[in-house]
């Protein structure tokens, strides 16, 4: 799909684990030396829309200009979309994760835009995540606040912090990096004590910081 920008009306990138997939399929050096002559000139003439910063800067070091990353999620990226391209027009490639939600793709669609969604990596859990939680929390105890960064970590991480937090898991703050994964944490019966403005450090860092500030301060 790369090797024919004329079959498209650009790119989409959701998250930055879908560039590492497209910069392992440049390593080859062949397709380097077409990228660099050629292909990406030619998919630089379409727009590529990203979500966030950290996709924007790895859209950025394969040569390409990102557009719409202070849109901050996925729901927010389809109407930036929506907002410039004609319906009918070619598709826009959307390499993306097995786990991706519908929301972009149903937003497109509904507008009719078209979209190609191209499934380039699997989200899995990592094999030593639980005895990794185990000595955490054995050494640590019970921390202060949890941070979840997608729906995926809520669903590999949750019943293991439950399970090690025992009666004690009310006392624990529980942050999201944004709505979707709020969402996650709310829907497995957790309060959600902050959910950050907008995906970036700084913003989720304030959040915690008020999550974590005594109600009488």
């Amino acid at each position: 799909q790369l090797s024919h920008p004329e079959c498209y009306g650009g790119l989409v990138f959701t998250s930055p684990r879908a560039l590492e997939a497209i910069k392992i399929c440049l390593k080859e050096k062949s397709k380097k030396e077409a990228w660099s002559k050629s292909l990406k000139e030619m998919w630089n003439i379409k727009p590529t829309y990203v979500v966030g910063k950290a996709t924007a800067s790895l859209v950025e070091e394969i040569g390409l200009t990102p557009q719409g990353e202070k849109s901050g999620n996925a729901e927010k990226l389809a109407e930036y979309i929506c907002s410039r391209e004609k319906p009918n027009s070619s598709a826009l490639l959307f390499p993306c994760g097995a786990l991706k939600r519908e929301v972009l793709p149903t937003v497109l669609r509904e507008k009719g835009v078209p979209l190609e969604s191209l499934t380039v990596y699997q989200t899995a859990q990592h094999p030593d995540l639980q005895e990794s939680l185990s000595s955490y929390f054995s050494q640590q105890g019970i921390p202060a606040s949890v941070v979840f960064f997608s729906p995926s970590g809520v669903r590999f991480c949750l019943q293991h912090i439950q399970k090690l937090s025992g009666d004690l898991i009310n006392q624990v703050k529980f942050a999201a990096i944004g709505p979707t994964t709020a969402q996650a944490l709310e829907a497995a019966g957790i309060a959600v004590s902050c959910t950050a403005g907008s995906p970036t450090p700084q913003e989720l860092a304030a959040a915690i910081h008020r999550a974590l500030q005594p109600h009488n301060c």
